[in-house]
């Protein structure tokens, strides 16, 4: 009689190879959201974002693909204050000068809202 192999003993080997994780990236709602949100946080100290591409070509010395990430300036530091970039189907906000990691967000908007809160909240949106 066969077996059923419960689901957290499955590995990428006993699954035959064509496990495919989940990443998302920087929709055109982020970008647009961003946009609204960099220009609210003018006045309380926010300086510019920048959304890094993916170039599908390079690769890490570690052998894996960079990932589309935001950098956020504040006018405190000529350097990136925040980085925020997705993890499965989270985002992950660090301290880019003291690369730390300050929390795991259900939304972008949410995450961005922890820095900065200049939008309320009831702005967002699922896309």
């Amino acid at each position: 009689m066969a077996q059923a192999t419960p689901l957290y003993d499955l590995s990428p080997v006993s699954m035959g190879g064509n496990v495919v994780t989940l990443r998302q990236g920087v929709l055109p709602r982020h970008r647009e959201y961003l946009s609204r949100w960099l220009e609210a946080g003018m006045r309380m100290g926010l300086f510019d974002a920048e959304i890094t591409p993916t170039d599908s070509g390079v690769t890490n010395f570690d052998g894996t693909t960079p990932i589309e990430h935001v950098l956020v300036w504040v006018r405190e530091n000529p350097d990136p204050a925040y980085m925020l970039r997705p993890q499965g189907m989270r985002w992950v906000l660090i301290d880019h000068l003291r690369n730390h990691e300050l929390g795991s967000y259900a939304s972008f908007e949410l995450a961005l809202h922890t820095i900065r809160p200049v939008l309320p909240l009831a702005e967002t949106y699922a896309a």
